[in-house]
């Protein structure tokens, strides 16, 4: 498969500000998007994907690489709460897939989770196994992924997309920049997360709840900020520059 037409996933910590790039590449109109589908097959034991249900991840890859040999490339977002040992073992992932990653701040990142999900483990808030994930990638294949971060996406949008589409293989379309409010079918399962974004319609840094727990108020969510910083840390390392 030639390199314009391979699937593109996009690897995330949870709430870094994936589902608002997500829905960017919905509203290209170009693109068959998924909406975490591997974790979704781990929640659900089953996904639906362009019209056809799969049970295991790598029928999922299976899918994912029919498409985007036929008419429409494939965007897909992943987190990294769950781990994918089976998708990891598959060498397609690496040779026939494009693969990138998307950081946050962890304090803003870790604080905005434990809102949802205060029972989460350490491993749910995903940064040390985004970077097990990129890791992974860059070894199998010797190129550094492509990194962005979900704060430089707000601070400047057009140019950060627009770079990310460059390095992909896409055409920029400054028209998805903007969009109609609403949920979407694509995240129907996992909506409550996802409320800010149905309310937008655009890229922009939405403002925290003044009451909100954070690793400054809170001794737990500080010890999991500091276990995650250093991953984070190596990642931006890494970042794309708009």
């Amino acid at each position: 498969m030639s390199a314009a037409r391979k699937p593109i996933l996009l690897w995330a910590v949870p709430r870094s500000r994936s589902t608002a790039f997500l829905r960017v590449m919905i509203e290209r109109g170009d693109l068959e998007v998924a909406h975490e589908p591997f974790s979704y097959l781990q929640a659900d034991g089953h996904v639906e994907f362009a019209g056809r249900r799969v049970t295991s991840p790598i029928e999922m890859l299976d899918l994912m690489l029919d498409v985007s040999a036929g008419e429409r490339r494939v965007f897909a977002k992943e987190t990294s709460d769950y781990t994918y040992t089976p998708l990891l073992e598959d060498e397609r992932l690496f040779s026939d897939v494009v693969n990138t990653f998307m950081i946050r701040e962890p304090r803003a990142a870790i604080s905005s989770h434990y809102a949802m999900n205060p029972g989460a483990t350490l491993d749910e808030y995903g940064f040390e196994y985004l970077h097990t994930i990129f890791d992974a990638v860059r070894s199998a294949t010797g190129e550094i992924p492509l990194v962005i971060d979900g704060d430089d996406l707000v601070a400047d949008p057009e140019p950060t997309v627009r770079a990310y589409c460059e390095r992909v293989g896409l055409d920029f379309k400054p028209e998805a920049m903007r969009w109609e409010p609403g949920r979407r079918d694509n995240w129907r399962r996992t909506d409550q997360w996802h409320a800010e974004v149905a309310e937008s319609s655009g890229l922009v840094a939405g403002k925290a709840p003044e009451r909100r727990e954070t690793p400054d108020t809170n001794e737990h969510l500080r010890r999991v900020a500091e276990h995650h910083q250093p991953f984070y840390d190596a990642l931006a390392r890494h970042r794309l520059a708009g």
